[in-house]
């Protein structure tokens, strides 16, 4: 009789269960108090694979000693534990057998190496599932069966990743050294262009390897890869005409490159963002039409209104359209009133007007609904990726059961998944994440426990240790001065005294500064005169040698401001031996008024600001990257259009003329001219001074002129139109974030805060035997006693993720049930699916059934049935 299961991945019991990716405030309990440990610290982390400082999170986090406020489900209590030495039955530790943990060699005597290595596939593809789910990413394209699994992997693989981030950025370089460009990085033809066939090329094998499991029709089906192939194939054949023809043409797809990178594994957060914009855009679309509605009917009247009287702005239709575009963004105001005022003075109506209504009433009212939208986009986003990452532990989950233990998972296997998802290699901290899962203690996790996964591998993990000062082993009179100081450059007045000599330093730095008719050669020295100089860097020295001694080297740098000031102080010092040593170096001096940031700290609204932007970082890059794309995007379309023309001394009997006159030796030389398209640095300068809008018609009007096409004002329009929309949507996301953390703190105190950053986690001395043992090595040299706790300390980074976390608990509750809703009543399509792959004549063709579990894949829709045969336990 076959032995198969079949694994509905959706369908699965959805109620109240840890959450994916969170640990519930309920799920916290106060912290005992273990015992004191008796082996070294030091030798026990060495042996254990390196606690303390283990890092499993991928973003960095700020370590902590002492007794932190949360600690996980299952931390016990002092009481807990029997004085006796012996174990309760309801505090007692899983054994070695228990955990699945087998001693070196055992495996490999009992079980031939395919088996082995199959493991170690169902390790990376569950890692690979959990970051689609980190990702957003579709699961159906993941290959059906078993046979198509190895080139999936090996895309997969990261050094895969790292060679196709590798091309991408090399396609995209190439844009500084092909024509146009600066003649010193001008290379010849043939060598960029076989460099570009080349990059093409790796990447198109990552293309047709895709296909090996995805089939060419469900390949073409997804959107972002179509638009990929299609750009891949119209540079692959350019490039070949260019390396044929020696020669390069009109080649606007260049413009192109950047969909490579975006592609790209590791710009995930960069995919985001765009999707993001496209999600905007409704709303945004919406109000432009009536802008330029309303822009329009104005042009009608101001061309019936001003035509006789202003040629320059008003002559036609089209010249009138252009002028209330450009005033729209203020750069042509009041050039563009002065003569029909002139005429009327009733003709200001026209203008103010126009502005009230397009520039102060509609362009707000855009970023309003903007943010609006954007706000709900933000909280549906966190609540589909919420139950993504939950439908990606389900399929992670099942390729990690065994035939044994068919609803469970040992901690062998949840060590290899934590390998290669986080790259952990060492047991420890996997045992430390896996009995954070483990709240039942029952050796396996299941289900329930494994969702919460993306939560517990977030954590940075130290062995903690007493929370005792550095001088604490110190002699008396030492450890008595060092308390005194510690005591003193933590008190209130000891800050307070430091922001004022900050103060006092910022205002002599003002006055010495006002008092300067121009920096001359010795600016430095008319900046900071020398006593100046030497008593603000002493005070700041002593101040850091304090704070160093009273709260030591590691609680010190532990705190991101106490960086910056060290970093300031060091910068100061250097400053002044340089000036000893009679070398300038004059921007080195005038960076010292940072310090003056300091002063930002004592006002809670600024500190909202800094924090903020701390957690904002991660997104605020990938925002930064897709403004500099899109930059590169128009410099490269600038460059193939206009990169031939010259605006040096150009429009001539024009509005424009002088801007760009030149007379040799004039000082009337505005240098306008210098704003071109030929090279891609010159051209990311020009587009900048397009963004600022600050006379951005000039630019525009020049190449309008020396090209003579009208139709080239439309290149300039259009980036204006894109970057304003890309900035709307960055400030509207900038907003968000700020009310959502003011809300945010609104409801919770810094120590309900701290309280779900932290947790603890303790072994006892049997459980660190294990995991020495599974390591292959002996601790028979450290003494610990068969009785003795070890408590760990995990610690995890604030993202704006897990402040959303814990502002909707209760929504997250109310998300599983409609899931669980959903999913009932599509148990009908399932178990269709169910019977028509079993049923199916390829199904049996290729042996599938023995010792198979079936997982059933839903995304938007579509199902996708994934072939898996269930592996047996290593250890048994």
């Amino acid at each position: 009789m076959e032995e198969r299961e079949i694994l509905v991945i959706g369908a699965a019991p959805m109620g109240a269960t840890p959450l994916a990716g969170q640990t519930r405030p309920s799920d916290l309990s106060t912290p005992g108090t273990p015992t004191t440990p008796n082996a070294s610290a030091a030798h026990l982390s060495a042996l254990m694979g390196g606690i303390p400082n283990c890092r499993g999170s991928t973003s960095r986090s700020r370590r902590g000693t002492g007794n932190p406020d949360g600690t996980n489900g299952h931390a016990a209590q002092a009481g807990d534990y029997p004085s006796d030495g012996e174990l309760s039955p309801a505090t007692r530790r899983p054994s070695s057998l228990e955990l699945g943990v087998t001693t070196p060699g055992a495996a490999s005597e009992a079980h031939p190496q395919w088996m082995k290595e199959q493991w170690e596939d169902n390790y990376k593809e569950a890692a690979i599932f959990l970051e689609e789910g980190i990702n957003n990413e579709k699961f159906t394209h993941h290959p059906r069966c078993q046979e198509e699994l190895p080139p999936y992997l090996l895309v997969h693989n990261d050094w895969f990743h790292y060679f196709d981030l590798g091309a991408s950025l090399v396609i995209l370089g190439l844009g500084f050294f092909e024509a146009p460009c600066h003649a010193p990085l001008c290379f010849p033809t043939q060598v960029h262009s076989s460099i570009e066939l080349g990059t093409l090329l790796l990447i198109t094998l990552q293309v047709i390897l895709k296909t090996r499991w995805i089939g060419w029709r469900d390949f073409f089906k997804h959107r972002r890869t179509l638009i990929k192939v299609f750009t891949l194939v119209l540079m692959i054949v350019e490039a070949l005409v260019v390396l044929v023809r020696v020669d390069s043409h009109f080649r606007v797809s260049r413009s192109l490159r950047p969909i490579f990178l975006i592609d790209n594994h590791y710009c995930g957060g960069v995919r985001r963002f765009i999707r993001q914009i496209l999600q905007s855009l409704p709303p945004i679309l919406d109000m432009l039409v009536l802008v330029f509605f309303i822009m329009l009917i104005y042009s009608v009247f101001g061309f019936y209104l001003f035509g006789m009287v202003d040629h320059v702005y008003f002559n036609d239709l089209q010249t009138s359209f252009i002028s209330l575009f450009v005033l729209l963004t203020t750069a042509n105001y009041p050039d563009v009133m002065m003569r029909s005022y002139n005429q009327s003075r009733w003709s200001a109506v026209f203008f103010v007007s126009y502005l009230s209504i397009n520039l102060y009433f509609l362009m707000n009212l855009m970023l309003a609904v903007v943010y609006d939208a954007f706000t709900r986009i933000e909280k549906e986003k966190f609540r589909r990726l919420f139950l993504h990452k939950r439908k990606a532990a389900q399929h992670a989950f099942n390729l990690l059961v065994t035939k044994e233990r068919p609803k469970e998972v040992s901690f062998q296997h949840f060590e290899g998944l934590v390998r290669a998802y986080k790259g952990i290699t060492s047991p420890t901290e996997s045992y430390l994440i896996f009995r954070l899962l483990n709240k039942s203690n029952s050796g396996h996790l299941h289900i329930d426990e494994f969702y919460d996964i993306y939560n517990a591998t977030q954590y940075s993990w130290s062995l903690a240790q007493q929370d005792e000062d550095w001088f604490s082993t110190c002699h008396p009179n030492i450890a008595d001065l060092c308390t005194i100081i510690k005591n003193a450059v933590k008190s209130t007045w000891f800050e307070y005294t430091v922001c004022l000599i900050v103060l006092s330093n910022g205002i002599i730095l003002v006055v010495q500064t006002a008092f300067m008719d121009s920096p001359t050669s010795n600016a430095e020295d008319r900046i900071y005169a020398p006593w100046v100089s030497y008593f603000f860097v002493a005070l700041y020295t002593i101040e850091a040698i304090l704070k160093l001694i009273g709260l030591g080297f590691k609680n010190y740098f532990a705190s991101y401001w106490n960086m910056f000031d060290f970093g300031v102080t060091v910068l100061g010092i250097l400053s002044l031996i340089l000036e000893i040593l009679d070398i300038p170096l004059f921007y080195v001096v005038i960076l010292r008024p940072l310090r003056l940031l300091t002063l930002f700290r004592m006002k809670k609204r600024f500190r909202d600001v800094f924090g903020t932007a701390v957690i904002l970082y991660p997104r605020l890059t990938s925002a930064v990257i897709v403004l500099l794309l899109t930059y590169y995007f128009f410099a490269i379309i600038g460059m193939e259009c206009f990169h031939n023309f010259d605006l040096k001394d150009c429009c001539k009997n024009s509005s424009v003329e002088q801007y760009f006159s030149f007379v040799e030796g004039s000082n009337g030389n505005v240098y306008f001219y210098l704003n071109n398209f030929q090279s891609l640095q010159t051209s990311g300068v020009t587009l900048f001074e397009l963004t600022v809008v600050n006379n951005w018609f000039v630019i525009m009007e020049g190449y309008a002129i020396v090209s003579g096409v009208e139709m080239s004002r439309v290149f300039f329009m259009a980036f204006y139109i894109f970057t304003m929309i890309v900035m709307t949507i960055i400030v509207a996301f900038i907003l968000e974030a700020f009310l959502f953390r003011i809300q945010y703190k609104q409801y919770f105190s810094k120590e309900d805060e701290a309280k779900n950053l932290k947790v603890e986690v303790i072994l006892t001395s049997e459980e660190i035997r294990q995991i020495a043992q599974a390591r292959g090595g002996s601790i028979q040299d450290i003494a610990i006693p068969s009785n003795s706790m070890f408590k760990f300390s995990g610690e995890k980074s604030r993202t704006k993720e897990q402040l959303q976390m814990l502002m909707y608990t209760d929504e997250m509750d109310r998300w599983l049930a409609e899931a669980q809703l959903e999913e009932t009543q599509s148990q009908a399509r399932i178990q269709a699916a169910i019977l028509a792959e079993t049923s199916s004549n390829e199904y049996h063709d290729h042996g599938h059934g023995d010792n198979e579990n079936i997982q059933i894949v839903q995304d938007d829709g579509t199902i996708t049935a994934i072939h898996r045969p269930v592996l047996p336990e290593l250890g048994l």
